[in-house]
């Protein structure tokens, strides 16, 4: 991976100038590659990752594990593109092993990802079967901790 993505990856606040800086490249050379990542779709968006739990929310998290037959001249993009545009779902992959598809959405209640399975999922032509999976708590998520506080790990310099 290009060091300019690794360096957004782990903090996408920081501004042209550290990266130039981090990089030994000019402010304006970094914010063309940003540009051009942007415009080319490499870089498809920019979020900050919260921490749910510790927020007061009535949302339930679901993992589910889709079968699908694959359609003809579409394979499973299809399909895929189909259940990637309703709101609740958050991911979408193409998986190896015994399902197809692997989905994550958010609902309000249990009952919320139960409507969206039997309403909206299952009925999509192609769909066999599925496996859903409930998230209790998050440990961790895109490589950060939710639990571990941030700390310096440097050691301590005493005069």
């Amino acid at each position: 991976m290009d060091e300019l993505l690794r360096l957004l990856k782990t903090n996408a606040r920081a501004s042209a100038a550290d990266l130039a800086a981090m990089l030994n490249l000019s402010e304006e050379a970094v914010r063309e590659r940003i540009a051009d990542y942007e415009k080319d779709g490499t870089i498809r968006g920019y979020q900050a990752i919260v921490n749910d739990d510790r927020l007061d929310l009535d949302r339930v998290q679901a993992v589910i594990e889709v079968k699908i037959t694959p359609e003809r001249e579409g394979g499973f993009d299809r399909i895929a593109s189909r259940i990637g545009k309703f709101p609740e779902v958050e991911s979408l992959f193409l998986m190896s092993g015994t399902y197809d598809l692997l989905v994550f959405l958010h609902g309000r209640t249990l009952r919320d990802i139960a409507a969206f399975v039997s309403e909206k999922l299952a009925t999509i032509e192609g769909v066999v079967s599925t496996s859903t999976h409930f998230m209790l708590k998050t440990y961790k998520t895109n490589g950060v901790l939710m639990d571990k506080e941030p700390t310096d790990e440097r050691l301590k310099v005493t005069p």
